[in-house]
């Protein structure tokens, strides 16, 4: 294809950290890719939906050629401006309703009632009253979170009414930071009775669930819901915060049947369209339950790597694909690993990191270490509270992919390239603690 046939592909929050696997896609030479905003000014400036909307189609309208694509991997408000300009410039996507029922956690779960028994016990909170309880019927443990946060921000779980009442404080106190330019994403849409007066504003409580956690990846195209691969998620010992996400997942084919089976109804019901989703769920060994925890509508970036080590192919074929009006197929097992990971680096406790290696210095690293990749989240001395989207347990450090021929082979080479990073930390609050390795 000669340059000026090349696919124009507008990319929402497009970064450093993703570019390496988004060129490295099978038609990588049939696409010109097009950063539209930037990180910066999409989670951190305090603007409106709408001044966002502005700033794209300033970008869009001054480009000379064709827009043949809009796509985005990150959370809100980036999953609802694809489907918003997506609509105005003519470009493939889901709509927004079907975004916005995924991204709000209450609304979701009543689509999940229609069609499914695979969740949890339910219920809002009213974040006015001056004494907050729990909704009627629940039992504690539970977690308790907005409606709409990003990556486990303002997520606690909680084990008593003391704990209760502190998550809700905190909750309130920080809720609107998201929790308002949502609801200007709500009053485009025309709500069911169900979801009238509850705004985006809303604190929701849900029973706990237990046992392995376990991601689906799949996407809608011309109907047809296409679970592509199922990982496994696996947490810090004691912890509620991801130690690695391996795929492909190590559980029963039964197992991993009833999650196609589960995905696939949810998604009908919620009417995606030409779209990429991830799914998590939890799955007790014990009761052989499964139970979904929550829906993602985008595109999972952050797995890019470990489909390209598996299956040869980043996950961002797909999407692109999507957004294209292509078939997304790929075939599995082409990679030169046969599992991989991302494993979360974390520090659990405040402080300040220092001798953050630069590009060369990880350049070297990788090359060292055959089937590692390193991306580092804060910069030189920055404190780790300062570091956005964080959960609300603990802050990362670095995100860590490997390729491996197994799960001893995924562990060695994530402790070496710790050991390798040689990180260190002031900590400047009592009590933080670090937990540098598997």
């Amino acid at each position: 294809m000669s340059r000026d046939q090349r696919k124009n592909i507008f990319i929402i929050g497009m970064d450093e950290a993703n570019l390496r696997t988004l060129e490295a896609v099978p038609d990588a030479e049939d696409h010109r890719l097009h950063p539209l905003l930037d990180i910066k000014e999409l989670q951190e400036d305090a603007t409106t939906v709408d001044e966002l909307l502005t700033r794209a189609r300033a970008v869009l309208d001054a480009h000379e050629g064709s827009i043949d694509a809009i796509v985005g991997y990150w959370d809100f408000p980036v999953s609802t401006l694809v489907p918003l300009l997506s609509q105005e410039y003519g470009t493939t996507s889901t709509s927004l309703e079907s975004v916005v029922k995924c991204e709000h956690k209450y609304w979701c779960r009543l689509e999940q009632q229609k069609v499914i028994d695979e969740y949890p016990r339910f219920g809002m909170v009213d974040l006015q009253s001056d004494d907050p309880q729990p909704p009627e019927g629940m039992s504690f443990p539970m977690w308790v979170k907005p409606a709409l946060a990003y990556s486990s921000e303002l997520a606690f779980g909680v084990s008593d009414m003391a704990e209760f009442r502190a998550a809700v404080a905190e909750i309130r106190d920080g809720i609107a930071r998201v929790g308002k330019p949502f609801e200007a994403i709500l009053d485009r849409l025309e709500l069911p009775p169900e979801m009238a007066g509850v705004g985006g504003q809303v604190c929701l409580a849900e029973e706990a669930m237990t046992g392995i956690q376990v991601a689906v990846e799949g996407y809608v195209h011309k109907g047809e819901v296409t679970v592509y691969g199922v990982l496994d998620s696996i947490n810090y010992p004691d912890s509620s915060s991801f130690l690695r996400h391996q795929y492909p997942s190590t559980l029963p084919a039964p197992v991993i049947q009833r999650l196609h089976e589960v995905s696939e109804r949810t998604m009908r019901q919620i009417g995606m369209e030409s779209c990429t989703f991830s799914i998590e769920f939890f799955y007790d060994p014990k009761t052989a339950d499964v139970s979904l925890l929550e829906i993602n509508p985008r595109h999972s970036q952050s797995h890019a790597e470990m489909f390209a080590f598996v299956d040869g192919v980043p996950n961002h074929h797909r999407m692109f694909q999507l957004a294209l009006g292509g078939d997304p197929a790929v075939r599995p097992g082409g990679g030169p690993y046969r599992v991989a990971a991302k494993w979360y680096y974390r520090w659990f406790g405040e402080g300040r990191v220092h001798q953050v290696p630069t590009a060369e210095d990880i350049a070297a690293i990788e090359r060292d270490i055959p089937g590692v990749h390193i991306d580092m989240v804060p910069s030189e001395g920055q404190r780790l509270s300062s570091v956005r989207a964080q959960d609300s347990y603990s802050y990362e450090v670095a995100h860590i992919f490997t390729g491996g021929d197994d799960e001893a082979d995924l562990r060695r080479k994530f402790d070496q390239c710790v050991a390798a990073l040689g990180l260190s930390f002031d900590e400047t609050e009592p009590g933080g603690r670090g937990l540098n390795s598997a």
